[in-house]
């Protein structure tokens, strides 16, 4: 361990003899996960502003499916501390399957509001995926929770980068077949996401939170009360959120901010391709980094990362397709630090038993969080600029900095 390390070596344990299938299923499943989520993402904003005729409501399509993703953190961890994490992500991937396909008929019948009614439901899939990285620690060596739970972020990389890329043709399939402009790709995602929900009900066996010791599974906790009682939780919980609301509101109105400049769907859909390349490509040297050189330090990294990002965008006009391409791996890079990272740090700051309530909390204030983040920036960008929501989002990130460095330099004599 280095200098910057905040906690000493820990013993080298066994691997668990389960851990390699449970990683194995999930990094398949996140793949068709990524396909489907990456696809609405590309897409949802613009489909949303096209139908309404309001940028205010193509904010809320991004608003509208990660507040589902929000809502349904909390049954899931029911779901997770009573059945297990199979459960949990069953549950989630069959509600993105659902809102997917009520997406796919608002398209046809060009329903913008059962739109956004879909795209709630259609949060499942977000809420899976982040859920997936939890279900990576539950067996992991201490030493090595931060680099299982970033192999899991990885994976979703395949399906994220393809899903923009897969919208174009979609579209053009479905069109061929008859549907509506946007309606082919939702109906891509209705599948992805099926797919997921039938691969973890099927395939993650035996469960990871259920071998994980009886006692995670056994006693209902209060995840309030927890988080509460415990600073480094709080610290790590406040880290994700700040790091989910950055990179989803400056994220939501850049497809949008591109259109101003005439950017084609293939050139958005790349832009967003390499967007989530960031978020999820190098995400195993943010846990890497994690485990060898400490949480707080790879904290630091991504807040600096979200920074840089958003001043980038603040000066990048709608024309400036590559200005604007490196923001968006920047932000890409520095969502991921800061979720493997803060992940982490919340996992090992809080007993087994209280885990799975404590990390829904998580993921229910980070969605909330993005969710506020997509619905300020859709009023902000129509009321002022693009470049003025970049420069708010540049303030977000400094309060989160200072008081990452003030607990580090805190930190234990020693540690």
């Amino acid at each position: 361990m280095t200098a910057l390390s905040e906690t000493p070596a820990e013993p080298t344990l066994g691997r668990h003899p389960a851990q390699r299938r449970v990683l194995t299923v999930l990094t398949a499943t996140q793949v068709l996960g990524g396909i489907g989520v990456a696809t609405g993402v590309a897409i949802s904003t613009l489909a949303a502003a096209t139908l309404s005729g309001s940028e205010t409501v193509g904010g809320l399509a991004q608003t509208s499916a990660v507040t589902g993703a929000a809502v349904l953190a909390i049954p899931m961890a029911r779901a997770a501390s009573r059945h297990g994490r199979r459960a949990a992500l069953t549950l989630a991937y069959g509600a993105g399957a659902l809102g997917a396909v009520i997406a796919t008929v608002a398209a046809t019948l060009e329903s913008w509001p059962l739109l956004l009614a879909g795209l709630f439901l259609f949060g499942g899939g977000t809420a899976g995926g982040l859920a997936a990285r939890y279900a990576a620690t539950d067996l992991a060596r201490p030493t090595h929770a931060a680099r299982d739970l970033s192999v899991v972020v990885w994976a979703t990389t395949i399906g994220s980068v393809a899903g923009p890329n897969l919208a174009r043709p979609a579209d053009d399939l479905g069109r061929t077949l008859g549907l509506s402009e946007w309606a082919g790709p939702y109906a891509l995602a209705a599948a992805a996401f099926g797919l997921a929900m039938l691969g973890v009900f099927a395939l993650l066996r035996p469960d990871p939170l259920q071998n994980a010791g009886p006692k995670t599974t056994t006693r209902r906790s209060n995840g309030w009360q927890t988080l509460r009682a415990t600073p480094r939780a709080r610290l790590a919980v406040a880290a994700i959120v700040v790091s989910h609301m950055v990179m989803v509101s400056v994220m939501t109105m850049t497809p949008v901010h591109l259109n101003h400049g005439h950017a084609s769907l293939t050139v958005v859909g790349v832009v967003i391709s390499l967007h989530i390349a960031g978020m999820y490509a190098l995400s195993p040297v943010a846990g890497w980094l994690a485990d060898n050189h400490g949480r707080i330090p790879a904290l630091l990294a991504g807040m600096a990362l979200l920074a840089s990002a958003a001043a980038l965008a603040t000066v990048s006009a709608p024309h400036h397709v590559t200005r604007l391409t490196i923001a968006l791996v920047l932000l890409g890079l520095g969502w991921s630090f800061g979720l493997v990272a803060g992940s982490a740090l919340l996992t090992e700051s809080v007993p087994p038993a209280q885990r799975p309530a404590v990390q829904g909390i998580s993921d229910l204030m980070m969605n909330g969080g993005g969710a506020l983040g997509g619905l300020a920036a859709g009023a902000i960008v129509t009321v002022f600029s693009y470049g003025t929501l970049s420069a708010i989002a540049v303030l977000l990130v400094l309060p989160m900095t200072a008081a990452l460095v003030l607990s580090w330099l805190r930190r234990p004599p020693g540690s």
